[in-house]
């Protein structure tokens, strides 16, 4: 797995900026596990990589936020993001159970397209425990359309008049992936990257809660080995480690060295751990979720695109 991640991350630094080693990580691991055989003594350690290792570097996520990032929006501005997530998360699972789209794998959907992408999929994927071709189909699905953003929405902001931080406030409540954001919102020049940037972190930072809301309403009742019922804990530990995480970034704590650090202990983790769930897919299963998802990932697209324009021209 970790000479896979190695690669994931050469690919991407010497490929387009639209991927991610997550992605990249996730394809390399499908295409591993599917034509080769692995040893069942590699069980563990995969299921070591895509539980606790995932979970490490989702904590060291929360480094690269902090409550100042919050504060330079406003609450109009902070009132605007909350409202594209959650318009976007119920939106889409409203539409999978129209569409006769998977629970699971509409929830999943639903949280890349209203927080970020690949991480925020994987982050879910840890409560709900989704079959790993439905965490693989997701995670397709976000890179494809925020993919189509980095083309399609300078467009339609050019045929608009959307310019300056208007443009970056719309690509940051918009676009999934912090890489697409980047390089969608590149293109309306660096007072769009930067209110892109802002908005976007400011919609990772709402991933913890939206996690713990899920676990809560998810969580069942186990029997213990006292035959007792048990329940498994409000909050998943990894989600309280993100929001520390957030608070010591705030507090100044870490230096820019530290930080950079930590920033490249993320991706490795997040990277090996996307490999680990990518080692579990396996294409004749995901053949059988048809085009429906595909469908729901589009309408989504639309719907998180759409709900933040409107918030846009309220923000701005």
């Amino acid at each position: 797995m970790g000479v896979l991640a190695v690669g994931a991350t050469v690919v991407v630094g010497f490929g387009p900026s639209v991927l991610s080693p997550l992605v990249v990580g996730v394809i390399a691991g499908a295409v591993v596990a599917n034509c080769i055989e692995l040893p069942s003594r590699f069980e563990p350690g995969i299921a070591f990589c895509a539980r606790t290792i995932l979970r490490a570097g989702l904590v060291l996520l929360g480094l690269r936020l902090s409550l100042g990032d919050l504060g330079a929006l406003g609450l109009r501005g902070l009132g605007v993001v909350a409202g594209v997530v959650t318009v976007t998360f119920l939106g889409t699972q409203w539409l999978a159970r129209r569409m006769g789209v998977d629970d699971r794998l509409g929830l999943l959907i639903a949280t890349g397209y209203s927080i970020c992408g690949a991480s925020a999929i994987a982050a879910m994927d840890g409560v709900v425990d989704a079959d790993e071709e439905e965490t693989a189909y997701a995670i397709a699905l976000v890179t494809l359309c925020g993919s189509l953003s980095i083309i399609v929405l300078p467009s339609i902001a050019s045929a608009v008049d959307l310019t300056g931080a208007a443009f970056g406030t719309w690509v940051g409540a918009a676009v999934h992936d912090v890489g697409q954001v980047v390089a969608t919102a590149g293109t309306g020049g660096s007072e769009a990257l930067a209110a892109a940037t802002v908005v976007k972190l400011t919609r990772v930072v709402l991933l913890a809660p939206l996690v713990a809301i899920v676990a809560l309403r998810r969580r069942p009742v186990r029997v213990g080995p006292s035959d007792e019922t048990e329940r498994p804990p409000l909050v998943p530990l990894f989600v309280v480690g993100f929001l520390v995480a957030v608070l010591v970034r705030s507090a100044g704590l870490l230096g820019p060295n530290a930080l950079t650090l930590a920033a490249d202990l993320e991706k490795v983790a997040l990277t090996v751990a996307l490999v680990a769930l990518g080692l579990g897919v396996r294409i004749d299963r995901l053949r059988r979720l048809s085009g429906r998802p595909l469908a729901l990932g589009m309408a989504a697209w639309v719907l998180v695109a759409g709900a933040a324009f409107v918030g846009t021209s309220i923000a701005v």
